[in-house]
């Protein structure tokens, strides 16, 4: 039996670990070909820096960088684009080559709410979709590489069930706003994965975005919470599924072994 591919498709250096660290772990695990692309910060700076501990705990290959800024951090928006106000086409063509480069079965990204909100996540989600329709096309971007069409598309999303449960401790470590309570209705979630196996492998990948960490957001209320519930926020990682190909089954990196 073949060994399924992985790519994950994230907004930030620390949304890899956060999200799919686990799906990550496992499939790099069972011998599957893993990896990341990366929509914001530069190669050269610290948090790429960060990112690319991160993958090598997670077996994860190299970071594959976009460049553009992180929305409303000052550190990227004074020498780069924003992520949210590229051109559209300029994002899909870029995503699109490392598709092509990479030749994944499964494309994982976020949800169309970017799972809670944050723009940076739901542009992730709108651009990711869209590279995934054209990869194939060879009448599209043919600069960007031979044509390639994924198997699965998966996007990392939570039930309202978890969220409910969650969501409260994360207010309680916020001292800002932290958006409405994210989430889908739990019968809409097509796969729960339990991570626990690759708990602390997780954890580490997280710790080793220390700036992110140090500044202030949401990895800062994660790693202020008792590990106990930080454990239950860690633990499961939440998917709902797309098949893109009649032999979609086969290819599922996600499920492998069937």
């Amino acid at each position: 039996m073949s060994h399924p591919s992985l790519l994950c498709i994230h907004a930030h250096p620390d949304d890899e670990a956060l999200w799919t660290g686990g799906v990550l772990l496992r499939c790099a695990e069972l011998g599957g070909r893993t990896s990341v692309v990366t929509c914001t910060w530069p190669p050269g700076s610290e948090r790429a820096g960060e990112l690319q501990r991160s993958l090598q705990i997670l077996n994860a290959g190299a970071p594959r960088l976009l460049g553009y800024a992180d929305l409303g951090v000052t550190d990227t928006t004074e020498d780069y684009r924003s992520f949210c106000d590229a051109p559209f086409d300029e994002l899909v063509e870029s995503v699109v080559a490392h598709i092509r480069a990479f030749r994944p079965d499964t494309v994982l990204t976020y949800d169309p709410m970017g799972v809670y909100g944050h723009p940076d996540h739901i542009q992730t989600h709108r651009v990711a979709v869209a590279a995934i329709g054209a990869s194939g096309y060879p009448q599209l971007y043919p600069e960007a590489g031979p044509p390639w069409r994924p198997k699965l598309l998966y996007q990392a999303t939570m039930p309202f069930s978890a969220a409910q449960l969650l969501w409260p401790a994360v207010r309680k470590q916020a001292n800002r706003p932290v958006g409405p309570l994210p989430g889908v209705p739990d019968e809409e979630i097509d796969l729960f994965v339990d991570v626990t196996a690759w708990l602390q492998t997780k954890w580490d990948a997280l710790s080793a975005h220390k700036s992110e960490i140090a500044r202030g957001g949401a990895m800062t209320m994660l790693a202020a919470l008792p590990e106990e519930v930080r454990w239950d926020v860690l633990r499961t990682e939440w998917f709902q599924r797309m098949a893109l190909q009649p032999d979609a089954e086969a290819f599922d990196a996600l499920r492998f072994p069937s």
